[in-house]
């Protein structure tokens, strides 16, 4: 099936500390997201969405083998097609490659519900969290 070109490939985590969830600020904070990054050649998914997890967040750990969903938004009149994977975080650092520009916050479910504007990206938390602590 061929792609669009006005469409992005992305990959994102859904990194988890106990009951806690990580979300960063967009580049221009004003949103705030899930570490993700576009896919890039020789790379999978699953190692982009670990890049990301260090670069915006300071975060390291271990991913689920499968992603957990994808979600759509809109950026610069282009369409994002993310694909996330869930990830156990075993180290957060105190310094990152992108913490100048970037705040990191962990939040509880019903707190990133609430702080995050994407529907589908709040619908991915809201499916994902409930499968995992109901």
């Amino acid at each position: 099936m061929a792609t669009s070109p006005s469409i992005i490939r992305q990959a994102g985590v859904l990194a988890i500390n106990g009951e806690h969830i990580c979300v960063v600020s967009s580049r221009g904070g004003k949103r705030w997201v899930v570490p993700k990054g576009c896919l890039e050649p020789g790379k999978t998914a699953a190692e982009i969405a670990l890049q990301e997890a260090w670069e915006e967040a300071g975060l390291v750990g271990v991913l689920q083998p499968e992603p957990i969903g994808t979600y759509f938004y809109e950026k610069s009149g282009f369409v994002c097609h993310v694909t996330v994977f869930l990830m156990s975080v075993t180290d957060t650092a105190d310094r990152w490659p992108e913490d100048n520009f970037r705040q990191r916050c962990w939040l509880n479910v019903a707190q990133a519900l609430l702080r995050v504007d994407d529907p589908g990206l709040r619908e991915l938390i809201r499916e994902t969290m409930t499968v995992k602590t109901g």
